[in-house]
Formats: C-alpha cells, structure tokens, sequence
C-alpha cells in the first residue's frame, strides 16, 4: 500500500510505438507476480501486462517496447473481427450465414434462405442492425440451451435453479453452488454438438461439484461426444469471440 501511494496511482495502459504503429498495451498489477509478463488474448486481441508490486510503470513501458516486435508479430496472427453488419458472414449452430438488411422499417429478425443460402433477416435502420442481431443470436441461444437441460434434467433426474446468458471470455459455462448455470450466448455460434456438450458438462456439476474422474464418468454417461466437442473448443472456440 505504502510503494502505491509514493508512486501515485497506475495508468490503465500504455501506448508504446513499433515500426511507426502505436500499440495499446493493458496494465495489470499483481501481487503474486514475480515478474513482468506480456499476453495477448486469443479472445479479444488486448494486450495485457502483468506487474509485480515493486516495478514501476518506466520498467514497464521499457519492457514493452523492448516487447514490440513480439507484440506486432502475435497481433498480426489475429484473425480479424467480424462486425453485425449488413453482408457479414458469422457461424449460427456451426454453419456460414450472411447478414442480409432487407428493410429500413422495424420488422422481425429473423432466418431466412435466400439462392439457396442461410441468411439472417433484419429490418431495421442500417445503425441498429448490430443490436439487431446480437439480440436475435442471444434468444436462439437461450432457447437451445433451455432445450438442452429440460433434456438432461431428465437424464440426471434433477435440474439447474436458473439459467443466465452472458458473454463471458475466460469460461463457456459454470455452475454455482446454488445451481444456477451460466452459459457464453456464443455457443449458439457453435456446431449443436459443442453447446449440447456444455450444458451436459455443467449439469453434471449440479451432482458432482469438480473435474474428479467420478464427474467425468457421469458427463459421459450423459453425453456421447464429449472428446469431440472438446477438440473443436480447442481449435475453434477462441474465435468465436471475434464475431460481433
């Protein structure tokens, strides 16, 4: 407390300069940390750097411009973000469907097959399309999802207190000690088996509240393609945050 006060309070970040770019770099003070460490989220593309309690923020900035190359070069292996917007292609349930504007009067969202091909209807003005379509993809995801566990609430023979969406970047679902389950409203980007899979792997802790080989015997039990949703979470489900 006393070192924080003597050297007035952190920035939140730093601008630092690479090859004539600015890059925004995010400042994160903890305690525990024995040095300072640079990541670059797969989910969001932030830069974020870690400090010990008695390293300064001229160390820091230091450290990361002698970090710039670094930076750039993880930066630039980000797959671009993929804005709600009028013709954006995104993944609903796992398969390419195109935004299409098809009027400035307020209508429903809603999915429709245009030359053969999945789109996303929206009536709306151009600005409020993003809204649009966020909110129609968090009522699809609601629905499977209530699906899912009426499904599995069958199965166990017991079911989750509530259920909440979010959009949440370090974890696709959790359960508290309540029983109430929290599930990312990104899963409905997912192919069916990856949501179906989250919500059998968090009802599972309604019995069993850990990751011991008795819970995952139990979410076998329930789910037949648990290795598969696995791998595809692992290769894809970073991306997933880049839509939106």
């Amino acid at each position: 407390m006393r070192l924080a006060l003597l050297r007035g309070a952190d920035p939140d970040h730093l601008d630092i300069v690479h090859a004539g770019e600015t890059l925004r770099v995010l400042i994160r003070r903890r305690p525990t940390a024995r040095r300072l460490t640079l990541r670059v989220s797969s989910a969001t593309g932030e830069v974020v750097m870690t400090l010990p309690t008695r390293t300064s923020v001229a160390v820091a900035r230091t450290f990361a411009v002698s970090h710039g190359g670094w930076i750039a070069a993880r930066l630039a292996k980000m797959p671009e973000r993929v804005l709600f917007t009028a013709d954006a292609v995104l993944p609903v349930r796992g398969v390419p469907h195109r935004i299409m504007h098809r009027a400035a009067r307020s209508g429903a969202t809603r999915f429709e097959t245009v030359a053969d091909a999945p789109v996303i209807s929206v009536a709306c003005d151009a600005p409020h399309i993003g809204r649009r379509v966020a909110d129609f993809l968090k009522r699809e995801a609601q629905r499977d999802i209530v699906e899912a566990v009426a499904r599995y609430t069958d199965k166990l023979g017991q079911g989750p207190t509530r259920i909440t969406l979010r959009d949440t970047r370090s974890r696709w679902g959790s359960c508290t000690a309540r029983g109430e389950l929290n599930f990312s409203w990104r899963l409905i980007l997912a192919p069916p088996l990856v949501l179906d899979y989250l919500v059998a792997h968090e009802m599972g802790h309604l019995r069993e509240m850990n990751h011991s080989q008795r819970f995952w015997t139990l979410v076998g039990s329930l789910c037949p393609h648990v290795d598969e949703a696995e791998r595809w979470l692992k290769r894809n489900g970073a991306g997933l945050h880049r839509y939106g």
